[in-house]
Formats: structure tokens, C-alpha cells, sequence
């Protein structure tokens, strides 16, 4: 009995180098859970590209968006554990989704297993270029004088978590216009249809740099290094508890063997290593790139569950 536990056992160690390199045997499928354009797009992307590298590989990128980031989750969740069908997974997906909604097709803890974490962003406060509010006070002076007179967008969990944390901390009530994704929220900003949109600078840069937008403050503790003369939100409103951060993160459903969830794990890092990503992410769009363990990524996606559930809680958002 006890040489054929031995047998087992070593035959098993043997069998998890050798899945690693057999592991893939064709394309990767990444479903990014919101549309084309959107910050996870282009994170996924980037990563897409230089984990091929260490895969052997493609990793294509597929998006399926909807019901904030839910419908591409359940999908992953859902798929074979077998390191073919992955998620670029976001604060949205896999940290807020059960205190946001009453029926959440998947479980965010059981049903998927992450291989590292990604990168994190601020979240910005956008108004048209032309709007009269030049200040964010002066955008939460007009929602007081007029309770749901000023409208603003979500295409996300995080950007209405973002905006509802700010009325309810600030003493206003303002209208909520929910998009299906962040490129069109962004050109009804620009046009004047919505008046704030509260979205991750990778975002809200481009078309603030374009001198469509203008930002009127930083959701993060401290400013964004491409906005320097940006305030905080904590500085702006005069609400020094006011914080929040959207992040991103690669995860596989739930029974994905260990020695893929390395081989990915190895990729990501093969891919943070890259200059040209760092450069886009970083300088040009004002991201953290933060690869990490598994075991990192674990606590991480578990205390973020915590910190999310809380601040929903806070802004008296009732489940959907």
C-alpha cells in the first residue's frame, strides 16, 4: 500500500511539469466581460499580446459584455477548467457583483481561481469641456440646489459605486444613466446628454488630452501623476474618506490544474517585464502595474470583496 501511495504521489509530481509544457494546445481564449475600448479591453489587450511569448500560443482577446461585467463572467465560469478559456476579470466581476445585484449567475470565490493580478487604476470625474461646473464643488452645489437635476453615467460596478459613494458622502442625490459600455458613455459626456461620468482614467485621459473633457478630480488618495494639478475627490468635496480604485485581474474557472495556473502566472510576469507595456499602461495611461502570486491574488480578491460590499453599503445602493 505504501509503495503504491509513493508511486502515485511521484507519478503525479512528474505529471504537472509535463501538462505545463503541454498546456496549450491551441489559441487562448480571454473573454474581457465589457465592450471594445473599455479599460479591461485594453489591459487585456496589452497582456494578450506578450503572454504568446512564454504560451507558445495566441491569447485571443473576445469580448462578451453586458449586464456589467456578468455575462462574460458567467460565461468563463461556466467553461471547461482546462486552461483554454480564461477571464480578464475586474473589481466589477469579482469582488462587487454580490452586493450589487440579487442574483449573481456565478460565485466570485468558488468558481474562479485567479493567476495573478494585473494592474489598478484611479477613476476620474469627467464634465463636458464646455460645462459650467468648473469645479466639482460647483457640480455638487447645482445636485443640492437641484435633487436628480444633474445626470451621471456608469457602464460599470466600480463607476457607479464611484458616483453614488460621492452623492451619498456629499448630501446630494443626482440621476443615474446606466450604458451598456464606456465609449459611448463617454461621447454622450462629450456631447452633453449625461453631465458627470465617473470612469477609469484609461478612459477619461484621451479625450480629456483631446480637449473634450475636463477632469474635476482624482478618486484615488493621491493625484494621478498625468493630471498633477488635478485635486483628489478628498481634496475637491472636503471628504477625506472618500476612496476608490478599479483593478484587474486574470483569473481561470475554478478545477484549472496548478501547473497551468503557473505557466500563466509566468506569462503575466513575462509580460510586466516588457517596456513597451509598462510604457502604455503606466505613462500613458496612469495605471499601477501590480503582477502578483496566486496566493497574493487570493487575499487580494477576498479583502476587495470586503472593501466593495462596504462602500455599496455606504452609498445606500439596494441590490438590483
Amino acid at each position: 500500500m505504501l509503495r503504491r501511495t509513493l508511486l502515485a504521489a511521484a507519478t503525479t509530481s512528474l505529471a504537472l511539469p509535463a501538462l505545463a509544457q503541454e498546456w496549450p494546445s491551441g489559441p487562448v481564449r480571454a473573454v474581457v466581460p465589457f465592450a471594445a475600448g473599455s479599460a479591461t479591453d485594453i489591459v487585456a489587450r496589452l497582456f494578450a499580446e506578450r503572454m504568446r511569448e512564454v504560451l507558445g500560443q495566441p491569447v485571443v482577446v473576445e469580448n462578451r459584455a453586458g449586464a456589467s461585467g456578468l455575462i462574460g463572467a458567467e460565461y468563463v465560469a461556466r467553461s471547461a477548467p482546462d486552461g483554454m478559456t480564461l477571464l480578464f476579470g475586474t473589481n466589477s466581476t469579482n469582488a462587487a457583483a454580490n452586493a450589487l445585484f440579487r442574483r449573481v449567475p456565478f460565485d466570485m470565490e468558488r468558481d474562479f481561481v485567479p493567476a495573478s493580478l494585473l494592474a489598478s487604476v484611479p477613476l476620474l470625474v469627467a464634465v463636458p469641456a464646455n460645462s459650467p461646473h468648473r469645479t466639482l464643488n460647483d457640480l455638487l452645489a447645482a445636485a443640492r440646489a437641484r435633487p436628480e437635476a444633474v445626470s451621471f453615467a456608469s457602464a460599470s460596478s466600480s463607476q457607479r459605486v464611484a458616483s453614488e459613494m460621492l452623492a451619498a458622502m456629499a448630501g446630494v442625490r443626482m440621476l443615474h444613466v446606466p450604458y451598456r459600455a464606456s465609449p459611448a458613455a463617454v461621447q454622450d459626456l462629450i456631447s452633453g446628454r449625461v453631465d458627470v461620468f465617473i470612469a477609469d482614467q484609461a478612459v477619461i485621459l484621451p479625450p480629456t488630452q483631446g480637449g473634450q473633457l475636463r477632469v474635476l478630480g482624482v478618486t484615488t488618495r493621491t493625484r494621478s501623476p498625468q493630471l498633477p494639478q488635478v485635486p483628489t475627490v478628498a481634496e475637491a468635496a472636503n471628504l477625506p474618506n472618500y476612496e476608490l480604485f478599479a483593478w484587474f485581474v486574470l483569473a481561470a474557472p475554478a478545477g484549472t490544474p496548478a501547473a497551468v495556473l503557473a505557466r500563466l502566472n509566468a506569462a503575466v510576469r513575462h509580460a510586466t517585464a516588457n517596456p513597451e507595456l509598462r510604457q502604455r499602461l503606466e505613462q500613458t495611461l496612469g495605471m499601477s502595474v501590480t503582477p502578483s502570486t496566486q496566493e497574493e491574488a487570493v487575499a487580494f480578491l477576498r479583502s476587495e470583496t470586503v472593501k466593495w460590499t462596504n462602500a455599496i453599503r455606504a452609498a445606500g445602493i439596494e441590490p438590483e
